[in-house]
């Protein structure tokens, strides 16, 4: 089993397909964050595929990259997800390697922000809606898996 990047969808195809509305551009375009639901907040290059958010800082080098922040994927699940973990006849690798502390901090920085920001509105009396507690849960996993790589 091998990654093949060639087989990766275009970056506008994979965002647009993520239900993101690009705004018009011929590199770098704008849209809502998915992460923190700001709006036009996040930049994507439609070249390479990477994405950052001005606000939150997400941030990533291309469409797997967003597909694992997005799902809370490990690499080879999001490039099977995405059709680029190709059977090349060799036999998988026995554990993937686990991401690198910068990758964990950085996936951190976002989820920690994100459950701070909704247990401030619930401390202030907002009802979470059902897409926000199921994003909260997917935080809560995150981090969950990082402290079990990191234990």
């Amino acid at each position: 089993m091998t990654f093949e990047r060639d087989r990766l969808p275009d970056a506008q195809s994979y965002f647009e397909a993520q239900g993101l509305k690009l705004s018009r551009g011929n590199k770098w375009v704008t849209t809502a964050c998915t992460f923190h639901q700001g709006s036009d907040s996040m930049r994507i290059n439609l070249h390479s595929g990477a994405w950052v958010c001005m606000a939150c800082n997400a941030k990533g080098g291309d469409v797997l990259g967003y597909h694992m922040a997005a799902y809370g994927m490990e690499f080879i699940d999001a490039a099977k997800d995405l059709g680029a973990w190709v059977d090349d006849g060799r036999p998988a690798p026995a554990s993937p390697a686990p991401f690198t502390p910068r990758q964990a901090l950085d996936v951190l920085l976002v989820e920690v922000n994100l459950i701070a920001i909704a247990a401030g509105n619930i401390a202030n009396g907002v009802a979470l809606s059902e897409t926000d507690r199921a994003r909260l849960m997917q935080s809560a996993g995150r981090v969950l898996r990082i402290a079990e790589v990191y234990s």
